[in-house]
């Protein structure tokens, strides 16, 4: 499973600049599209298992080479859903400290610094990291936490409204997910990148005017067209979402070692932190106005 979180990790992308198995390179007639058939072993793929259709016939498996035992090691679920409830949960128990204690807006706007430097680090980390992981979700935390107050105090309620507003989102991409009505393909993969790419550009660029120039920069976050660059945000925070089902499916499904539900965890909490951000300034926007 590879990591599709809006800092564009390079784990996000699959050897040849294939993405979760879409483009598996030259071992695509032995492993089927499967993601981890190139990794070292298959010929003996260290994940293939006997009963894996995606494996049989790979020339490795006919050559002999020892298969690790079946279920040992291998992420699940459940593994998935335990390692973002901590993630989450720090994340949520640094927020409340950081609205409770009222930490002053320099020192909320540090922790996302710092927050978004661990986060770049794992990204364009070989192998997962669970307490640089974790140190992320503490950070962003803190910042979460001022931030939410400091839009609170101009919309009241905007913070739960915007943890509802996330939930939903959630909800519906999962449901839209599972029915097929959202598909991810090599086609979607592809245009999701490229308009995340472009969105974060374009937001650096908007807060670099506002930094240098004052205001709000180029426009793009405050009145009419800070709501409409709000909602794209959303909905790009969900199509990675969707690309994150998508990882966990295929890690599931093809055996990624157990370790890989911490990258999992990671994206969902960088796709979550997108989209309340953004619904949290759309809210924001609206009440002002």
């Amino acid at each position: 499973m590879r990591s599709s979180n809006p800092v564009f990790s390079r784990r996000g992308f699959s050897r040849g600049g294939g993405y979760a198995g879409f483009d598996p390179g030259p071992q695509a007639g032995a492993a089927q599209g499967n993601p981890y058939a190139s990794n070292p072993g298959y010929a003996g793929n260290p994940y293939a298992q006997p009963t894996n259709p995606y494996a049989q016939g790979g020339p490795g498996l006919q050559q002999g080479y020892q298969q690790a035992p079946a279920q040992t090691g291998r992420m699940t679920i459940d593994d998935v859903v335990s390692r973002t409830g901590i993630t989450l949960g720090l994340l949520i128990i640094a927020a409340g400290a950081a609205w409770a204690l009222e930490l002053p807006v320099g020192i909320g706007f540090g922790a996302g610094l710092v927050a978004m430097v661990l986060g770049l680090i794992q990204a364009f980390k070989a192998r997962p990291t669970p307490a640089l992981i974790l140190a992320y979700a503490v950070f962003e935390g803190l910042f979460l936490g001022v931030i939410s107050q400091a839009y609170n105090s101009i919309a009241r309620g905007a913070p739960m409204q915007a943890v509802l507003g996330t939930m939903v989102v959630f909800v519906g991409v999962l449901i839209a997910y599972r029915t097929r009505l959202i598909r991810v393909d090599q086609r979607f993969v592809r245009f999701v990148v490229a308009a995340g790419i472009g969105f974060v550009l374009l937001m650096a660029v908007n807060l670099m005017f506002a930094a240098f120039g004052g205001g709000d920069g180029l426009g793009f976050r405050s009145g009419g067209l800070g709501i409409v660059f709000g909602i794209i945000g959303v909905v790009l925070g969900a199509a990675y979402l969707a690309l994150d089902f998508k990882q966990i499916e295929d890690g599931v499904r093809y055996g990624a070692p157990r370790e890989e539900s911490w990258l999992a965890a990671f994206g969902l909490t960088m796709s979550l932190v997108w989209i309340y951000t953004e619904i949290l300034r759309i809210i924001a926007i609206l009440n002002n106005d």
